[in-house]
């Protein structure tokens, strides 16, 4: 498919333009964030060729789609106007709280930065190799023009930040950059480098060096983003262009220079100065426990809450003993989606795993943990316990990062710092943990897919007659039109983790119910929310519409039913309005569940992608005599 149809497609299923709010990218995912999460077509883009997985974490609507996102996200822009800065748009509705909000702005902010950090953190980390081994002299010009290439990122990071804070927070980026600017210019910079007395009016001020902070500027561009939206509405429309900048610029630089500058290098050294502490109290166990947790962290986004505790031990120290243990998490990963190449022998999952474990190799992880590991369960644990292995080596060799970038193997040079120390133990501990996740993957075996299909088709080969003199079969008659989705994506633990039996789930596109088989129905909701019917061969499933829509106490229900009724399949049930439920913020998707599920030998889904009412959904087979008279 081309990245302008995977674009269109996109778009499409996230709701429309209209829908998105903004979006940026990191290495591998769009991460959108929409006005109205509920009109994404989460299980469809799952199914669209090219997209490996869609994640909704920190109020963010994440579609990943590994390598080609620049690609993609540059297609976004050709087809619409998401991109474009200056267009009109609406704010969402609700902004994630909390951590999830914290997590939302972190990311935001540094995802548009991680590929020229990666770059610049690269080229840092070669020229940290040239000088130790003599290939190059930092008194060099050529060295000299090579570092500023690789270190004015860092440097200038204020400046860059206050771009990327500015967007996600609605703020005039050009005004944010002149802030940013500020607090790195040449008389600011020597005042503090002379330990000049320094004051604004008479109040005493604290100076410090700005140069690759992080938390400094976002505080002050946030609280100027809200300043701004104050003066413009303020101020008359002939003057506010002008004097909402003139006032934003005589309040917010010294404002950051008296408050937010100070506070926010002093919480930064302090988060960072725990981190370090940590590692020095135990090394072997913090660098355990950092190689088996990061890729949890990045499942759920909170790995953004490190990134600028990252940045500020390189800025602030010189280098930074945390991240390096992380890079045994990602060669474990690799290391795991190697081991189940070898092991498959379904050809397209070999496929998969070979090319997931090449960029993997590349710090690119997405692929292998969604695509491979994290569905089959046993790889990903595997992944975890080598992680935790090399991070503990790591963390014992005290290996330290001098630059910044995303772990991988072009980014290795990073490491290496003055006499090559802790290096090796670097090696040895990524080494570690790709072999002891590949043989573990290996030797703990996962369900293979060419196992799954064997089975059915050794399964479907049986006819009922011959499994035993009473085994019942049943077919079960999607009672909804709709798109299919995975028991296991609903959002609600009690049904996606199966406690409640097997069975499926159905998005509805039409808000009608009808009798998926000839049976009685055995409950009736009061709040007509959901419905039980039994077969009369004895199979019984649960119908229910939606999530937490109990809540609702009936409202935008139509029941058609009550406990004892005959049906027979295609009678309507039950009714509900789609839009009025969501609009209620509540999901819609639709769980259909074999409450008796241990009664048959099998419970085989028989479609995918879209389902009409009355077409065969489920086929339960070797039921245990349960056939009524």
């Amino acid at each position: 498919m081309s990245q302008e149809k995977l674009a269109k497609e996109i778009v499409e299923l996230v709701g429309g333009e209209k829908n998105v709010v903004s979006l940026v990218h990191c290495a591998t995912r769009l991460r959108f964030v929409l006005k109205d999460d509920a009109k994404a077509d989460k299980a469809k883009l799952e199914k669209t060729e090219g997209i490996i997985a869609v994640k909704e974490n920190g109020g963010q609507f994440q579609v990943v789609v590994g390598n080609k996102v620049p690609e993609v996200y540059s297609a976004i822009g050709q087809i619409s106007n998401i991109l474009d800065d200056s267009s009109e748009k609406e704010k969402p509705k609700k902004s994630a709280k909390g951590l999830g909000g914290i997590i939302d702005v972190i990311s935001s902010i540094f995802a548009p930065l991680l590929g020229v950090m990666a770059g610049a953190g690269i080229l840092k980390g070669l020229l940290l190799i040239a000088s130790n081994v003599g290939w190059l002299e930092t008194t060099e010009t050529t060295y000299k023009i090579l570092f500023a290439a690789a270190d004015s990122l860092f440097y200038f990071l204020p400046l860059l930040l206050a771009v990327t804070t500015a967007r996600k927070f609605q703020g005039n980026m050009f005004v944010a950059m002149t802030i940013a600017g500020a607090l790195i210019y040449p008389s600011i910079v020597t005042l503090k480098a002379e330990g000049t007395p320094t004051d604004f009016f008479g109040i005493p001020v604290i100076l410090m060096n700005y140069s690759s902070t992080v938390i400094p500027i976002i505080l002050a561009v946030i609280v100027m983003s809200k300043l701004e939206k104050f003066f413009n509405k303020v101020l008359h429309e002939s003057v506010k262009n002008f004097i909402t900048p003139l006032f934003l610029l005589v309040i917010m630089v010294p404002l950051t220079l008296l408050v937010f500058g100070p506070f926010g290098v002093y919480v930064g050294n302090a988060i960072a100065s725990g981190l370090v502490a940590a590692f020095g109290f135990s090394p072997l166990l913090a660098g355990a426990v950092m190689g088996a947790s990061w890729q949890l962290l990045v499942i759920f986004g909170i790995h953004w809450g490190l990134i600028p505790v990252f940045i500020n031990n390189v800025a602030v120290y010189g280098r930074d003993g945390v991240k390096p243990a992380a890079t045994a998490s990602i060669f474990a990963q690799t290391g795991a989606a190697f081991g189940v190449m070898l092991k498959t022998k379904n050809k397209k999952l070999k496929t998969l795993a070979g090319s997931s474990t090449l960029t993997a190799l590349f710090g690119i992880t997405e692929p292998a943990i969604y695509g491979v590991t994290l569905p089959l369960k046993r790889p990903f644990i595997a992944g975890v316990i080598g992680g935790a292995v090399g991070g503990a080596i790591i963390g014992q060799a005290g290996t330290q990062a001098f630059a910044s970038g995303a772990p991988g193997l072009l980014t290795l040079p990073i490491f290496y710092g003055p006499g090559g120390e802790g290096f090796p133990g670097l090696i040895l501990g990524i080494c570690v943990s790709f072999v002891v996740s590949a043989a573990l993957t290996y030797i703990m075996g996962f369900k293979d897919p060419v196992e799954e299909e064997e089975q059915e088709k050794s399964t479907e080969s049986i006819h009922p007659s011959v499994r035993t003199a009473d085994s019942v079969d049943q077919d079960v008659l999607s009672p909804i039109e709709g798109t299919i989705v995975e028991l296991s994506e609903v959002p609600d633990p009690a049904f996606s983790s199966g406690a409640m039996g097997k069975g499926i789930a159905i998005e509805p596109a039409v808000g009608r119910v009808v009798a998926p088989f000839d049976g009685t129905i055995t409950v009736a909701f009061k709040k007509k929310h959901a419905l039980a019917v039994v077969s009369d061969t004895g199979a019984e499933l649960l119908v229910h519409v939606g999530v937490d829509t109990v809540k609702l106490d009936g409202q935008h229900f139509t029941s058609h039913i009550q406990e004892g009724d005959r049906v027979k399949a295609g009678d309507l049930l039950l009714e509900f309005d789609i839009d009025a439920i969501k609009a209620a913020g509540y999901h819609t998707v639709t769980p259909i569940i074999v409450t008796n599920s241990a009664n048959y030998e099998e419970v085989v889904p028989l479609i995918t992608g879209q389902v009409r009412v009355q077409e065969p959904l489920l086929t339960l087979y070797g039921g245990k005599g349960q056939k009524q008279e």
